[in-house]
């Protein structure tokens, strides 16, 4: 699944009819040279939990519709849909996505979905929520939500990228939510915000998986060690680290948890991302 999200400030649009199924775009941010998001208007009547993802789309030369599945980068109050999103070079989609404007239309879907959703986890004391590339769409929603917090005591996000321009987008997010004057006191007191790159020097200089593996992570940020009794996984990137965490985890008395079944963690299988780290 590609991903979506935008913290910058809303820049309205001349108003203009939308066909059935279309939003229009309200902003558009060029992050890097690969990683762009956007924001489109919310349809009336659309409802999403924080975390889910949505099929997006533009039509092809021939106007067949070309449509992907995008995590919703936007808190579930927002009065806007925004997403986070790679070029792919090439990509059916993205090739033409790049490309949009303030009052371009883009085809939004009618039915959001997705394993990201805090209702598969049962209830805990933190809540870790591990991402690489933009598997930091869905948090970046769910980071936002009030919910988030009355469930959890300490949320920690992690977002590991292979450069240092690439955490931007991230970083941009996590300041607007502290900042934010009717959630940010929540953020403030709760979220731990934990970057790692593995191709560039930073302070954080390794895969996700190494501080989580050797507690390292835990140590800096003053937390217990993980434990399947307090602590909640929410996993997207790419399918090495989804894979990776997950027999890490388990491992360790961890357990997926579905709607039906809530446990304690739980990975967004839809996504198509970035490639292992």
């Amino acid at each position: 699944m590609m991903h979506s999200t935008d913290n910058t400030p809303h820049i309205a649009s001349a108003a203009t009819p939308l066909s059935d199924g279309q939003v229009q775009v309200s902003d558009v941010t060029h992050w890097t040279d690969r990683l762009f998001s956007f924001s489109t208007g919310r349809p009336a009547g659309f409802r999403f939990r924080s975390g889910e993802f949505v099929m997006l789309g533009l039509a092809d030369d021939d106007g067949k519709p070309i449509m992907r599945a995008y995590s919703i980068a936007s808190p579930n109050w927002d009065d806007r849909l925004a997403f986070y999103s790679i070029i792919v070079p090439g990509g059916p989609l993205t090739s033409r996505l790049q490309h949009i404007a303030v009052g371009d239309q883009i085809m939004l879907g009618k039915k959001p979905t997705g394993s990201l959703v805090l209702d598969r986890l049962r209830p805990g004391k933190r809540l870790y929520l591990i991402s690489t590339g933009t598997g930091i769409a869905p948090f970046a929603s769910i980071i936002r939500d009030p919910d988030t917090y009355d469930r959890f005591e300490t949320v920690i996000l992690t977002h590991s990228c292979r450069t240092v321009d690439a955490l931007g987008y991230g970083k941009a997010v996590v300041d607007a939510a502290r900042q934010h004057p009717l959630i940010g006191s929540l953020v403030r007191g709760k979220l731990h915000y934990f970057p790692t790159v593995t191709r560039d020097d930073f302070h954080h200089n390794r895969r996700i998986t190494a501080y989580l593996q050797d507690g390292s992570l835990q140590q800096e940020l003053n937390l217990p060690p993980l434990s399947s009794v307090d602590d909640r996984l929410m996993v997207c990137g790419s399918i090495g680290l989804n894979r990776d965490i997950a027999t890490m985890i388990t491992a360790a008395g961890f357990t997926e948890g579905t709607m039906n079944d809530p446990a304690t963690f739980v990975v967004e299988r839809a996504f198509v991302g970035d490639g292992a780290l």
